[in-house]
Formats: structure tokens, C-alpha cells, sequence
């Protein structure tokens, strides 16, 4: 097994719960080869099946990308609707492998937008997700943090509207309740490459307490070595959640 390769047995009972990534740098990681941006988001598609496999391979419960935001539906027409092809690609693959490598496959974001065939393979991955019991796989498409707070505060208004709830009833494990990770734990570590350090818009809510490993290695070119380091930094943090030890 991989995570035998990497780590002692101390450091797996350390191993995080839930990791996420924001997938950085495709296209500048494509501009650097002369290549079209295309080119490294079908690099990037390659690296988070490679990542996924990984992290299942590392008893990670939870692995959670950012893949597509709110903001990205601003880019050329051209390198969105190849972005797409590759997502409807790889749920297609994701169908044919799911129950071998026992993963699960789990949606955050506003899904109605996308075209009916992409919708209709996304239901199809969560239904045979119900029999799995492996690694949980959260992909964010067509998401934003701002905006998912926004409509758990709207689900909890109109729960609120409809006598439901009293308005003193609203907590913030109530509107957890209301937000696309209901029931998933937050993630423990948050993974940027690229060299930027800002969150993106990602994850907002959930990562309160989440540590960030930050890296200047573009999205396509992270292999195992990299997200061990990312591990292994995380395992030597203190996490006191706003207490003294």
C-alpha cells in the first residue's frame, strides 16, 4: 500500500480526514510549453484522477476539488466548453470504475445550470455512489463559496417564513445543515499550488479551522511526492480551533 511507502505508522493515525485542492495552474502551465490552455486542463483532468486514486490508496475519507467556480463561466467560450467535455469524460470513466475502486462521487454546486447530459450523468454517479463505502470524492462545479452561504441563509429564511424555525433558532450548525457538505466534516487541509495564496472563493464556510499548504508546483505537474509533502506539513502543525493547546 502507498500511505506504508510514505509514512510510519505513527504519521497515519495522523493521516487528515478530509483534504481538498484548488486545481491551479492549467493554463499557465500550458502557456509555459507553448501549448493552448486546453492542453493543461486536459493535463489537470489527468492529475486529479491520479490524485484521487492516491488519496484513496492513503485511507483519505474525503478529497474535495475545486473544478469549476461561479467566476469561471467568464472565461473564452472555447476553453469552458472543453473544460466541460473533460468533466462529462471523466464521469463517463467514473461510472465504468466507481464500484472497482469503491469511490464515491458527490457534487458541490449549483448543477442545474449545466447541460441535461452532464446533469443526467451526474445523477448517474450519485446513484451508484450509494453502494460504495470508499473515499468520497467532492467535485465543485459551478461553485462559490459567497454564493453557498448565500443560499443556506435563504433556505434558513424561508424555514423561518414558514414557521419552521424561529429566527433565534438559526446557528451556525444549523446553516451547516443547509449548505452542499451537509454531514461531510470539514476539510483539515486545503491544498493551493500554483504559487498564488488566496482562498478563491472556496470553501468559505468550511474552512474556519482548515489548514492551508500553499506551493508554487502548477496543478498538472503535483505527483505523489507533492501531496505527501503537503501531508506531512499538515501533521507537523499544532491545531488548537481557537483554544490554547
Amino acid at each position: 500500500m502507498s500511505k506504508e511507502k510514505f509514512f510510519t505508522a505513527q504519521e497515519i493515525e495522523r493521516m487528515p480526514i478530509h483534504i481538498a485542492a484548488i486545481m491551479d495552474g492549467n493554463g499557465r502551465w500550458a502557456t509555459k510549453r507553448g501549448l493552448p490552455r486546453t492542453a493543461g486542463h486536459k493535463a489537470g483532468s489527468e492529475t486529479f484522477r491520479r490524485a484521487a486514486e492516491f488519496m484513496s490508496e492513503l485511507g483519505v475519507k474525503y478529497f474535495t476539488v475545486y473544478a469549476f467556480s461561479t467566476e469561471n463561466w467568464k472565461r473564452p467560450a472555447e476553453e469552458v466548453k472543453v473544460i466541460m467535455t473533460l468533466f462529462e469524460r471523466y464521469l463517463n470513466e467514473a461510472i465504468e470504475s466507481m464500484a472497482e475502486k469503491n469511490i464515491r462521487l458527490n457534487f458541490f454546486g449549483d448543477t442545474s445550470v449545466l447541460d441535461g447530459k452532464l446533469q443526467k450523468l451526474i445523477e448517474r454517479t450519485q446513484q451508484i455512489s450509494t453502494a460504495q463505502s470508499g473515499l468520497c470524492v467532492n467535485v465543485c462545479i459551478n461553485y462559490g463559496g459567497r454564493q453557498e452561504i448565500a443560499m443556506a441563509a435563504k433556505k434558513a429564511a424561508e424555514e423561518v417564513v414558514s414557521g419552521k424555525i424561529k429566527a433565534d433558532d438559526i446557528t451556525h450548525e444549523l446553516l451547516s445543515r443547509y449548505m452542499y457538505s451537509a454531514d461531510i466534516p470539514d476539510p483539515d487541509l486545503i491544498i493551493r499550488p500554483g504559487g498564488e495564496q488566496r482562498v478563491s472563493n472556496f470553501l468559505l464556510w468550511q474552512s474556519a479551522y482548515s489548514e492551508y499548504y500553499f506551493t508554487d508546483k502548477l496543478w498538472p505537474d503535483m505527483a505523489e511526492a507533492d501531496f505527501v509533502e503537503a501531508i506531512k506539513s499538515f501533521m507537523n502543525r499544532n491545531r488548537r480551533f481557537g483554544g490554547l493547546k
